[in-house]
C-alpha cells in the first residue's frame, strides 16, 4: 500500500498532464489567451480553495498565509510564463505529439544542472547515460530531414 502512495501523485500529474495539453490544444484560436488564462485560473482558485480543508495541518488558512514567501508569488509567474507558451506553440503549428515532449524533455535536461548545483542532487552513470539518450531523443524528434 506505501508502493502505491509513492506512485500516486506521479500518476496524478501524469494524468493531468496529458489533459493539460489537450486542453490547451483545444482551446479556440479565436479567443484571446490571456482571457482564457483568466478563466482558468479563476477555476482553479475555486477549485483549490474548496479542496484546502482536506489538506489540514496545525495552522489556520491565515497562519498558513503568513507562512507563504516569494517563491508562491514567483511561482505564479512561471505558471503564466508556461501556459502562454504552450498556448502560443500549439496555435503556431506545434503538434501536440511533440510540443509537450520536447518541452519536457529539454526542462530535465536543464533541472540535471540545476540539482546538481543548487539542490546537493548526485548523478550516477546510468542517469549521465540517460541524460545522453535525452539529448540523442531531442535532436532526433525534432529533425526535418
Amino acid at each position: 500500500t506505501r508502493r502505491m502512495f509513492y506512485y500516486l501523485p506521479i500518476i496524478l500529474t501524469v494524468v493531468s498532464n496529458v489533459l493539460y495539453h489537450c486542453f490547451l490544444k483545444l482551446t479556440p484560436a479565436n479567443v484571446n489567451p490571456i482571457l482564457s488564462l483568466t478563466v482558468t485560473y479563476a477555476t482553479a482558485m475555486v477549485l483549490t480553495l474548496v479542496i484546502y480543508p482536506f489538506f489540514p495541518n496545525q495552522s489556520t488558512i491565515i497562519g498558513d498565509f503568513k507562512a507563504l514567501n516569494w517563491t508562491s508569488w514567483a511561482l505564479g509567474f512561471a505558471i503564466v510564463g508556461l501556459e502562454v507558451g504552450f498556448i502560443l506553440a500549439y496555435r503556431w503549428g506545434w503538434p501536440i505529439s511533440l510540443a509537450g515532449v520536447v518541452s519536457n524533455i529539454a526542462v530535465a535536461m536543464l533541472l540535471i544542472p540545476l540539482g546538481l548545483l543548487f539542490f546537493k542532487e548526485t548523478l550516477n552513470v546510468i542517469n549521465a547515460i540517460g541524460f545522453v539518450v535525452c539529448l540523442i531523443g531531442l535532436v532526433l524528434v525534432n529533425y526535418k530531414g
